[in-house]
């Protein structure tokens, strides 16, 4: 009888442990051990971003991300869009390129430690500079129109804030191979530059005058900018509000 009584104990602690490995299972389905993540957004590879990004949880809900990014040299993305094609004749061979730095605290809803939803109130810090390009005007006197030849050169920077919302997962029983979907993304503030366009030849009052109004009429959306002219050519000063949006799909590895 008391070799039975013993064994039924044995049975009843051994499926009390179980139970409490189960229950500890479910309640830290996602390990503890591993804190920090780095990742890339692929999909902005296809605008010539070449990204990388670092996540370090802090606790259960909360994270810190920090990411960096720079667009190769390359054509202006989307310059149809917000330039005539007659205004975008006047630009030759334009070239941009940009860099990013983004600080992103993250608020999990999901199962945490990086894992499930989040919405992530961010600042961000941008740059943004040209090659020296060609720039064309057409001089119209007595009659006649003659195209005049500048050289332009700048760069703008800008500061903004914004949220975005999102959801993190896990790929692998390791949980160490992690995709974060960007869900949707938007920041607004305000930036600054200056852009340059110098002449070889001397321009007259009258040529500075249809250069300035000549660069005021491309009313570019977003931007306001201020035009001074002089004999050797432009001063654009760029002062204005700063926006953009994020989305994408980013692939990291966890440890």
């Amino acid at each position: 009888m008391k070799k039975l009584l013993f064994f039924i104990s044995v049975l009843l602690m051994s499926e009390i442990s179980a139970q409490d490995v189960v229950g500890n299972t479910t309640q830290n389905s996602v390990p503890e051990d591993k804190m920090n993540i780095i990742k890339t957004n692929v999909t902005a590879f296809a605008f010539r971003n070449i990204n990388l990004s670092y996540e370090r949880s802090i606790n259960r809900w909360f994270a810190i991300n920090v990411g960096f990014g720079t667009v190769l040299e390359g054509p202006v993305p989307f310059m149809n869009a917000f330039l005539s094609k007659e205004d975008e004749k006047d630009f030759q061979n334009i070239r941009v390129k940009a860099s990013n730095f983004t600080i992103e605290p993250r608020f999990y809803i999901g199962e945490g430690y990086g894992k499930g939803f989040y919405f992530a109130p961010y600042y961000r810090y941008s740059k943004v500079s040209s090659n020296t390009f060609d720039f064309m005007y057409d001089y119209n006197a007595l009659g006649t129109t003659y195209e005049i030849p500048l050289k332009g050169k700048g760069d703008a920077n800008g500061n903004s804030g914004g949220l975005m919302v999102g959801a993190q997962f896990f790929l692998n029983k390791q949980h160490n191979l992690v995709l974060d979907f960007w869900i949707a993304g938007a920041h607004y503030g305000s930036g600054t530059g200056d852009f340059t366009l110098r002449s070889d030849v001397l321009l007259t009052p009258e040529m500075q005058a249809q250069l300035k109004k000549e660069i005021e009429n491309l009313d570019i959306p977003f931007v306001k900018y201020t035009v001074e002219t002089n004999s050797n050519g432009a001063n654009i000063n760029v002062n204005g509000p700063w926006a953009g949006l994020r989305s994408g799909f980013s692939l990291g590895y966890r440890f």
